[in-house]
């Protein structure tokens, strides 16, 4: 299927590996102009190279930190009008809300709530005047079904679903749409992380609660991020017009509801 959208420019947060990386890579390899943002100027360099490579699509990379407002101006001098927009950061650790300070809700709304919002700000009135925007917010499984140990993701990506929510239907008659992708266990390092801290907590082998995890899914599997990737691409798509203030999960069916 041709998405539509090449010629398109878009701006991908927190994309120098993981699902962020493969929201780019997906779009690169649909003629869209991508410009990354990571942190880390090492690892960012690298992933560019590589994803010119494979995708033989135009990327570029600036090392900047979107829970900051520093960072998001140097992301946005950077690319400065984008059409698409996808929203990411990497979510707090895991732990016992018994351990958190106001502190560490803060710097998890500043990363999963509030920086996503000051973006969407930035750029959703350029992208109403031109007649074309695709906002994608990547947040997580745990927006449906709560995870216990990801109590800070849990609040702060709730809060960014719920902004989502009221103005995802005022943008939509401009072909401006706002939908989140919600992942559940795709086998990302941040998927290695929670796994670690699940295996120390029950006092057993990395290897074997991996195993656990993968048979618990009806999918038999944890996903691969391409499969993230494409799905973001359709939704930036000409075809997608129509669909907006959506939580798009992608599970393997480990969600057991109706709705």
């Amino acid at each position: 299927m041709d998405m539509g959208i090449e010629g398109k420019t878009a701006l991908v947060c927190a994309a120098s590996r993981g699902l962020g990386r493969a929201c780019a890579e997906a779009l690169a390899e649909e003629g869209v102009a991508v410009t990354v943002i990571a942190r880390r100027a090492d690892v960012l360099e690298r992933a560019v190279g590589e994803m010119r490579a494979k995708t033989g699509g135009r990327v570029q990379g600036v090392a900047a930190d979107v829970t900051t407002s520093e960072g998001r101006d140097k992301a946005l001098a950077a690319c400065p009008e984008p059409d698409i927009l996808i929203n990411n950061a990497g979510g707090p650790p895991p732990g016992d809300f018994r351990d958190w300070s106001r502190d560490d809700w803060i710097r998890a709304l500043d990363a999963n709530m509030l920086s996503a919002i000051e973006l969407i700000r930035a750029v959703v009135d350029p992208m109403i005047g031109r007649g074309f925007g695709r906002i994608v917010n990547i947040t997580s499984s745990a927006v449906k079904a709560p995870i216990d140990i990801l109590g800070l993701s849990n609040g702060a990506r709730s809060g960014l679903t719920g902004f989502v929510a009221g103005i995802a239907r005022k943008t939509v008659r401009h072909n401006v749409t706002i939908n989140n992708l919600l992942p559940g266990p795709f086998d990302t390092d941040r998927l290695a992380a929670n796994i670690r801290f699940r295996a120390e907590a029950e006092g057993v082998e990395e290897a074997e609660m991996r195993r656990r995890m993968m048979d618990a899914n009806p999918a038999g599997r944890f996903g691969d991020p391409a499969e993230f990737g494409r799905a973001c691409a359709f939704l930036c798509s000409a075809h997608a017009g129509f669909m907006t203030g959506q939580n798009i999960l992608l599970d393997g069916g480990a969600y057991p509801g109706t709705f």
